[in-house]
């Protein structure tokens, strides 16, 4: 069966918060001041239905919850830009476009709420991640943008949509 992309779902929260915490720690990443402790982790659907201007997609196969990525004003960033977040899959469907698929879907949604940059945080241990942003067009940056909260993170990048 063909991986769907829609919007995200009240009931989908759960299974989001374990799919990106389980990722964050497959890859060792720090657990304080990254979305693993962000609150907002376990209430995505309302974080996106609180704000305008932003969505999130889930990406499903055979009726199951894989990943999900959105797009979102967070507070500080410069004028036209939005964040490219909680891009996250389980580990069984890496590896096999879902992730690309989800950004372009993403990129879509945020030329056509009027961005003209996407921003994004990550660490080097997310490794094949980055190198998947920097093939999409992100280039680096030398600090954060914006005001995530997500202190820890160490690679911040942004691209020109």
């Amino acid at each position: 069966m063909p991986v769907t992309l829609r919007n995200i779902k009240k009931e989908d929260n759960e299974e989001l918060a374990r799919i990106i915490r389980a990722s964050l720690v497959e890859f060792d990443v720090p657990k304080i001041g990254t979305v693993y402790s962000d609150p907002d982790t376990d209430r995505l659907f309302e974080m996106f239905e609180e704000s305008p201007a932003s969505c999130y997609f889930v990406a499903e196969e055979d009726g199951a919850l894989i990943g999900g990525c959105g797009v979102y004003p967070t507070p500080g960033l410069p004028t036209g830009y939005a964040e490219l977040v909680k891009l996250y899959l389980t580990n069984a469907t890496r590896g096999r476009g879902i992730g690309k698929m989800m950004m372009d879907k993403c990129y879509e949604a945020a030329k056509a709420m009027g961005y003209t940059h996407l921003y994004l945080e990550s660490f080097p241990q997310l490794a094949k991640a980055v190198s998947i942003y920097e093939k999409a067009g992100f280039k680096p940056l030398a600090g954060a943008l914006g005001n995530s909260g997500h202190f820890a993170c160490t690679i911040w990048m942004a691209k020109e949509l």
